[in-house]
């Protein structure tokens, strides 16, 4: 969504680089996730750090919980929440030892990690334009 059409909707105003990482998670379908790195290569700019900083200011806009750390790890601070989408969504989850800290499950990556197929379908759109998706890394 352009500036433009964003200011007129009385939606507030992204740096650039912001709103197409915020476009990247809205194309993310429910039950999936990127890791930030999959998101910075999805875009060939940045990188997880620079994906990261743009989800902790503006990512409340977005189904934010889909894109994640790439050891699985809920978000700090974020952990009940984000647990409460996954369950929802029916994100593959492993589930925490008891000897794991709060005993939070963790993300199952290899079967919850998004790589970007059907992008045209998860948006609702032909996708034609938009460039491949990095494919997941295991």
């Amino acid at each position: 969504m352009s500036e433009e059409s964003r200011s007129e909707q009385g939606l507030p105003e992204y740096p650039e680089y912001a709103e197409r990482v915020l476009e990247v998670a809205e194309l993310i379908p429910p039950g999936r996730v990127m890791t930030y790195g999959d998101v910075a290569e999805w875009l060939e700019e940045g990188g997880p750090r620079q994906v990261g900083r743009v989800m902790a200011l503006y990512g409340g806009a977005v189904p934010w919980w889909r894109v994640v750390r790439a050891d699985g790890v809920l978000l700090p601070g974020h952990e009940l929440r984000a647990l409460d989408h996954y369950r929802a969504e029916g994100t593959p989850l492993r589930e925490a030892s008891r000897a794991a800290e709060g005993h939070l499950p963790r993300l199952d990556m290899r079967r919850a990690r998004w790589d970007g197929g059907d992008a045209g379908d998860a948006a609702g759109g032909g996708g034609a334009d938009r460039p491949q998706a990095p494919q997941a890394h295991t």
